[in-house]
């Protein structure tokens, strides 16, 4: 007959296990799109996967790069992808057409996007309405970079039809298509747009990249990348969300901390083709990426505020704004993540 002893610890083992598994995320594999990897506009993502935060979480993240942000919210409503991460305004923008989906973490607090305008044309533009009839270069049709140029637009009273958009990637398509004379404009993030803006070949003419231009932009601040998904996702796996977040927010963290060099020891080495600018380039969008991963009320609302001054789809249609985010993931992780 066992004794009293070993039956609690019996117990007390099973209990232990119990609790492993009620943590333990409902999925061990995750698919995951973004566009455009190698961008400090996602460097959040590309920390937590070479610090190996995903496995501590006992995750495996199939990550897909993909062209840009539409192509990324396409790869998610046609279930190619699990998760998404891309700009926080895309799932405000696909509400209308019968999506639902929620960003559970913020990658960026600014939207990091600059707009230059090639030499040539430089010294002609003194506001966007000097935009009509160019050919803009952004990472794909559709997506944040796109976005923010028909924001400007309609500021100056015109429409995104006034210009002529060209999907040119983030990275060396974009460099070729200014370099070659294909586009007159360029709407991009970094370190293309700090390449750029360095070797003359455009002239920074809007700048969301710091506290300052954003101000000056949208005058508060604006969720960027973000990591998003479908409602029913959440649902359905509130502990491998809670995981995915998990990691966000400790590579988050870690970014605060880290020098300059550290980030750049930490990417992978092919995003680095040059170490000195690739550090310029961090040092110009590093304010603007999230020090926690929460959502603030007032960029939320500001996002939706600039979309229904020009997106038919946004204005017609009565957005519910507290189903597009949500920070109680990241309250849980500030909470318990490894500092």
């Amino acid at each position: 007959m066992k004794s009293i002893a070993a039956i609690l610890a019996g117990l007390a083992i099973v209990s232990s296990s119990l609790a492993l598994a009620q943590d333990k995320p409902e999925l061990s594999t995750v698919r995951l799109g973004v566009g455009g990897k190698a961008s400090l506009y996602y460097l959040p993502l590309t920390i937590t996967e070479r610090l190996g935060y995903f496995k501590d979480e006992g995750l495996n993240v199939e990550i897909s790069d993909l062209q840009g942000g539409s192509k990324t919210m396409q790869a998610l409503v046609g279930g190619s992808v699990d998760i998404a991460s891309g700009a926080y305004e895309h799932t405000i923008t696909i509400q209308p057409k019968g999506q639902n989906i929620q960003a559970f973490v913020a990658q960026g607090r600014y939207p990091g996007f600059a707009l230059g305008v090639v030499k040539a044309k430089a010294a002609a533009y003194k506001s966007p309405k000097d935009l009509k009839g160019m050919k803009i270069g952004v990472t794909a049709p559709g997506s944040g970079t796109q976005t923010f140029v028909e924001y400007l637009l309609n500021k100056d009273g015109l429409k995104g039809s006034d210009v002529a958009f060209i999907g040119v990637g983030s990275s060396a398509g974009g460099a070729a298509a200014v370099r070659t004379g294909k586009i007159d404009a360029i709407s991009n993030i970094d370190p293309l747009m700090t390449e750029l803006e360095t070797s003359g070949d455009v002239v920074i003419m809007v700048d969301t990249r710091t506290t300052k231009g954003t101000l000056a932009t949208f005058g508060s601040p604006m969720p960027a990348g973000t990591l998003y998904t479908s409602r029913e996702f959440i649902a359905k796996n509130p502990r491998t969300v809670q995981a995915l977040t998990n990691a966000m927010v400790r590579a988050l963290l870690w970014i605060q901390k880290a020098t300059p060099a550290q980030v750049a020891d930490t990417v992978p080495p092919q995003y680095v083709h040059n170490r000195e600018l690739y550090l310029a380039s961090f040092a110009k969008v590093r304010e603007g990426i999230s020090p926690d991963g929460l959502f603030p009320r007032e960029g939320v609302e500001n996002t939706l505020k600039m979309l229904k001054e020009f997106d038919a789809g946004v204005k017609a249609a009565t957005i519910r704004l507290d189903e597009t985010y949500t920070n109680r993931f990241v309250e849980q992780a500030l909470k318990t993540v490894k500092r």
